[in-house]
């Protein structure tokens, strides 16, 4: 009887187990599967460290991803890379050149990293408080989607601003002087 009753909680445990719903490690993931057609050029994508502060923007949206940052990096330049109406610019904290391992252990190996990570890409660098009021001021008409990770060095965080992939800069300012030569001289 007893090992009939041992059995019966085994095979209890074991369909309640089965039947729970699975834990989503990804849903960031499906978050930036879901937004990115919606997105489009004047729209950002962060990828921040675990410090990075909730804003209260109405048009920020943050994500907590426990994941690594290399990794919601790589996911992230992927999706972008899959869509065919966004490319990728790339901002960064100009801070980050000089961390020191000293205080910030982690933080050479991260700058090594970040360098194979967006080798296609140029990056910019601005000091942190410009890139921050830029997003603010950004998210009051676009949204940003913020994917916070649990990267433990400052000023790692990651600024996507993401532009028209069919349309360049330089055939935008072909039109514009093309529409610029066309309107009659002001009187």
């Amino acid at each position: 009887m007893r090992k009939s009753l041992l059995g019966l909680g085994v095979l209890l445990l074991c369909s309640t187990l089965h039947a729970a719903p699975p834990d989503t490690p990804t849903g960031w993931r499906a978050k930036v599967a879901e937004t990115m057609p919606l997105l489009g050029h004047r729209n950002w994508i962060l990828i921040v460290d675990s410090a990075y502060p909730l804003q209260s923007s109405e048009g920020i949206e943050t994500i907590e991803t426990n994941a690594p940052h290399s990794a919601v990096i790589r996911y992230v330049l992927a999706a972008i890379d899959h869509s065919i109406h966004v490319r990728p610019l790339i901002y960064m904290d100009a801070e980050l050149s000089y961390v020191p391992d000293t205080d910030a252990p982690g933080a050479t190996a991260y700058r090594y990293e970040i360098k194979q990570l967006f080798r296609d890409f140029p990056i910019e660098q601005l000091p942190h408080e410009r890139i921050i009021s830029t997003v603010d001021e950004t998210s009051k008409q676009f949204h940003v989607l913020v994917l916070k990770t649990n990267m433990a060095i400052p000023y790692t965080s990651v600024f996507i601003r993401l532009d028209c992939k069919y349309w360049s800069a330089d055939a935008e300012a072909r039109m514009r002087a093309k529409m610029n030569a066309s309107e009659p001289a002001a009187k």
